[in-house]
């Protein structure tokens, strides 16, 4: 995710990334234009064509597809903020875990195995979201080594196996009571229904026959839109189809990017910084 002033205005305008949809779409921009350019010549050079009312059509659907567009973002920006409060959630609970475990177990090395074994579970959840876990990456302790994590297909439920293991043995040992595992399990069981509801967002995209047709109107007004306009504005109206595709086209391939908002990319939540944030709040209340 990109940190920036939303308050920048000019330096915001004037900035081009690599994720701005107006270095992406600028191919086709200058091929939709080139496209309006000749149609217009072939109109008002070759044919004389005179049509009346020739952008009323465009204008009504126009209004249509900018509501179906408006749908679209808020359903793709629910998305987002919804896995942004899981990661939330995330944050919160493994503070309240770490410092339940920090003052109900007297041992340093059991509190140090809860901290590596809470952070293997965030950074598998990050990892399990994106393009899975390579279990070399996570950290090994002494009663888990990595081959403890290695050939399980949710990586995350094995460590979540791990932690509820180690309850499990705190509370045969008697240095847990009952009534202490309950005081903890509420942070235990919000972990597993973080990643459940992670899984829903990601694996649950937007209905395709509602994409398709999003984007075959796109394409159809903006293919059928130079007929009319050039009447109207002559070779003006190349830029003005070009800049009205521009508008359609960006709000679809943002709301594409945002609703799956656990990859790396600039749009996406910034996961990297939650988890090594919780690594540090981990490091500083289980030692």
């Amino acid at each position: 995710m990109i940190d920036y002033n939303p308050r920048s205005w000019w330096k915001l305008i004037f900035m081009f990334h690599r994720s701005d949809t107006l270095r992406i779409l600028m191919p086709t921009m200058i091929g939709v234009a080139v496209f309006t350019a000749i149609l217009a010549y072939v109109e008002t050079e070759v044919f004389h064509a005179q049509f009346k009312n020739t952008t009323a059509i465009h204008s009504l659907v126009g209004f249509v597809l900018s509501l179906l567009l408006v749908f679209r973002t808020n359903t793709a920006y629910e998305r987002w903020w919804e896995g942004r409060k899981l990661w939330g959630s995330f944050t919160n609970n493994s503070r309240n875990l770490a410092l339940k475990i920090s003052a109900l177990v007297p041992d340093e090395t059991v509190k140090k195995r809860f901290r590596i074994l809470i952070s293997n579970y965030l950074h598998a959840a990050r990892e399990h979201l994106r393009q899975g876990v390579n279990t070399n990456d996570l950290e090994a302790c002494d009663r888990y080594p990595l081959s403890y994590y290695a050939h399980s297909r949710h990586v995350p439920n094995r460590v979540m196996k791990a932690i509820y293991t180690e309850i499990n043995d705190l509370l045969e040992q008697k240095v847990l009571t009952q009534e202490q595992v309950l005081f903890l399990n509420a942070e235990l069981v919000s972990f597993t229904d973080n990643i459940g509801s992670c899984e829903r967002i990601l694996r649950t995209p937007i209905p395709y026959s509602y994409s398709l047709f999003l984007k075959k109107v796109i394409f159809m007004y903006v293919l059928t839109m130079p007929i009319g306009f050039v009447l109207e504005f002559k070779y003006w109206a190349a830029p003005i189809v070009a800049l009205v595709f521009y508008v359609f086209a960006s709000i679809e391939l943002l709301a594409e990017e945002i609703e799956e908002p656990f990859g790396a990319d600039a749009n996406d939540l910034p996961i990297n910084a939650i988890t090594d944030n919780i690594h540090n709040n981990l490091a500083e209340i289980l030692g």
